[in-house]
């Protein structure tokens, strides 16, 4: 018999370790423990004397990977994620175009074929929780989602419209058809909610809620689901709604605060169609699908809401039942707290009122309200622009207003105009339809918008 050399034999010792280690590692993963159940007794081939009796195989197990969660905030730009921000839109007469600063073509990102529109603005004004004094941006609003140009608006519905894995819903009183609603025409009267904006979540329930004041924008909340026969960017919309001046407001949600804006939803009445993929998709935690159910639907209670957020930030949830005029009802609800605010002020136009102002329309679960001025012009580094509603290019469709009270750093964004009535026709215009006000209280951003709204004002009713 041939002698083995002594390299030989370590090559071969070698060889039959990796065997056995092979094999052991086999039987193991064949036979590894599950759950409570004993382990298996070790393999002769790997049994060691010196081991206890019932000792345990050695087992490979693949860790579970962990499903990934989109994250969901405002965003300034591109990945640059903040708790909050406001932007404000000017009109066409104040600001046109996007300004002298040189940017992009309109790219229509989210659908649509650019619009010639006879005048407009998408030139913004814009604060954040990262730096709450307004400064002005340099692109056009709502068109732009990369990391390099600062658009909020833009930035945050395209995390949302460009995701695959998020869920959503869209809402809003003037889609002009498209989707359709059942029982409305191009737009959804009182008693339904006048508001408009888009929630998203993951599947954590976490998320991000965008109050605008743009009629027919957002429309679709995914490119998966687009708009069917119009645009769906700001700037490629058939509706010129980029002509007079419009809000935009987006806050960072918890589960909890989702829970809690969903119910403002649904006590508000607002438009949706919870069947129509192109402006809902619902899933996530079954509490928030089960409130999501509910939406889409006109309710018939008559009590406002008011929530804390975890942000510090209140939501207040009027019904389209609660028949008063919408900011006196906010002023209430904050102890009284004397406001100024800038609306879609047209006929039938709510007149300014102070603390001596009767208001027939009012109801037994509001304290009485402080005094409300109507703003009627605003200024924006000494050049004044209209607040006013109506048609022309210095009109106003956002809905912001400020605290009177200086020792009340409030700044509330709104779906509601000061429309409707103090008495006799309780039931008129906004008097009769639900919405949403959101209301900060931060010292630098209150000085901020106080200035923006800095201005003339409608005269007190008596």
């Amino acid at each position: 018999m041939a002698r083995i050399s002594k390299k030989n034999r370590r090559a071969v010792w070698l060889q039959l370790f990796l065997a056995h280690v092979s094999f052991n590692v086999l039987v193991g993963c064949a036979i590894a423990p599950i759950g409570n159940m004993p382990s298996s007794p070790a393999s002769p081939v790997a049994e060691k004397k010196d081991e206890p009796e019932n000792a345990p195989l050695l087992s490979i197990r693949a860790k579970p990977k962990a499903a990934e969660v989109t994250p969901l905030s405002p965003l300034l730009a591109k990945d640059h994620a903040v708790d909050w921000w406001l932007v404000f839109k000017f009109n066409a007469a104040s600001f046109p175009g996007c300004g002298s600063v040189p940017h992009p073509e309109n790219a229509c990102i989210f659908g649509g074929s650019l619009q010639s529109y006879p005048a407009s603005s998408q030139q913004f004004v814009y604060a954040s929780s990262l730096d709450p004094h307004l400064q002005q941006g340099t692109d056009c609003v709502g068109t732009t989602a990369t990391a390099d140009v600062t658009d909020p608006v833009g930035a945050t519905f395209g995390q949302i419209y460009d995701s695959n894995d998020v869920f959503y819903v869209t809402w809003n009183d003037q889609f002009y058809g498209d989707p359709a609603i059942a029982g409305c025409g191009n737009s959804c009267a009182k008693p339904w909610g006048h508001s408009k904006g888009i929630l998203a979540w993951n599947s954590s329930g976490d998320g991000v809620v965008m109050q605008v004041s743009t009629p027919s924008w957002p429309a679709a909340g995914s490119e998966r689901d687009p708009r069917e026969s119009d645009g769906n960017t700001l700037g490629c919309v058939g509706d010129n709604n980029i002509k007079v001046s419009q809000h935009f407001f987006a806050l960072k949600l918890t589960q909890q605060d989702l829970l809690a804006v969903l119910s403002g939803l649904r006590n508000a009445s607002v438009v949706t169609d919870v069947d129509n993929a192109q402006i809902v998709r619902n899933g996530g935690p079954k509490e928030i699908q089960d409130i999501v159910t509910s939406l889409g639907k006109k309710t018939s209670g008559r009590a406002s809401t008011m929530d804390t957020l975890s942000s510090g930030i209140r939501l207040i949830s009027k019904p389209s039942a609660l028949h008063v005029p919408p900011w006196q009802m906010v002023s209430s609800l904050l102890n009284g707290t004397p406001l100024r605010a800038a609306t879609w002020w047209a006929s039938p136009k709510i007149p300014s009122t102070d603390s001596t102002t009767p208001i027939g329309c009012w109801d037994a679960s509001l304290a009485k309200p402080g005094a409300v001025e109507i703003a009627t012009t605003g200024q924006w580094k000494g050049k004044v622009f209209g607040l006013t509603g109506g048609p022309s290019t210095n009109n106003n469709h956002a809905k912001l207003g400020v605290s009177k009270d200086p020792a009340r750093h409030y700044v509330i964004t709104g779906d509601l105009n000061q429309q409707g009535a103090l008495a006799d026709d309780c039931a008129s215009s906004q008097n009769g339809r639900g919405g949403l006000f959101f209301v900060l209280d931060n010292a630098k951003l209150f000085e901020s918008v106080t200035d923006l709204l800095k201005g003339d004002s409608a005269p007190a009713a008596h």
